[in-house]
């Protein structure tokens, strides 16, 4: 396995002036990762997303360090159908730009405004709207995902019933093993119910507190579904069983990218640093 980073779990430090986005690439190679992964571009003024993703491809080339993945968002149910679809596939040709090989997309975040509420009854728009975007991603080479993400479409029962549905072996699972909580499902659980569709992961921890509790006044936590707090944590200092989670997608026959995605207030870099050194315990 490699062990990757999301560029994502630098944003606070970019959103801050600390580091220069666009100096990403070089701090993940910098720190000793494998590979990284975008979620969207720290895109510079005046650029444009496919030149810059080609750029980024050529610096990453030369550091010697694979973009592995590239996640953007989406909502097939509660924007336009077909224009969703379009901007998507734009979306693809950024990833193939960067030269990488899997794109995640979001599905949805909500049910359809004035409409059914269940995921069962929205279903049929997120399968046209993923499997019209995985069979052009399929033309380039590039394979896509979706991620138990957004509270909507989290849990792994539902992740799963919407690859069935889909149908296609180009389409397939990204699994953040900390996101489950967000919707109160216990994470090694259901990363046993989607090992067999794992096309890439995210590791993220969490710290937990109940909400049969007192809320928590520190910053950085935000309830979950079920009414629980959660606030992020380094890899493997929080309430997640990041090592069961691993042990099972590894059962699946998973060889791929261990991606660290920190959410958390703490420093980001120390975070960062301390869950890379988890993971290389463990594998």
């Amino acid at each position: 396995m490699k062990i990757g980073v999301s560029a994502y779990s630098f944003s606070g430090l970019v959103s801050r002036g600390i580091l220069d986005g666009d100096k990403v690439l070089e701090k993940a190679f910098e720190m000793g990762f494998d590979c990284i992964e975008f979620a969207g571009l720290y895109l510079p003024a005046g650029r444009e997303p496919i030149e810059y993703s080609k750029e980024l491809r050529a610096r990453a080339e030369t550091l010697g360090i694979e973009i592995t993945n590239y996640c953007t968002g989406a909502n097939f149910i509660t924007n336009n159908l077909d224009s969703e679809i379009e901007r998507l596939k734009k979306e693809v040709d950024i990833t193939y730009a960067l030269g990488a090989k899997k794109m995640r997309h979001d599905v949805a975040y909500g049910p359809m405004a004035g409409g059914y509420k269940s995921f069962e009854k929205n279903l049929e728009l997120m399968v046209i709207g993923a499997k019209k975007v995985t069979e052009y991603a399929k033309s380039l080479g590039i394979e896509t995902m979706t991620e138990n993400h957004g509270f909507f479409a989290q849990d792994s029962d539902r992740v799963e019933m919407l690859i069935d549905a889909v149908c296609d072996n180009n389409y397939g699972a990204l699994i953040d093993i900390g996101n489950f909580l967000c919707a109160d499902e216990d994470p090694a659980k259901a990363v046993g119910v989607l090992k067999p569709y794992v096309k890439h992961v995210h590791c993220k921890d969490f710290y937990f507190k109940s909400g049969n509790e007192y809320a928590p006044q520190g910053p950085g936590w935000f309830k979950t579904r079920g009414g629980n707090y959660i606030k992020g944590a380094a890899v493997g200092d929080g309430a997640v069983p990041v090592v069961q989670c691993i042990n099972i997608v590894k059962s699946s026959g998973y060889d791929g990218t261990l991606s660290i995605e920190f959410e958390g207030t703490e420093d980001a870099l120390a975070c960062i640093k301390a869950g890379m050194k988890f993971l290389k315990k463990i594998i």
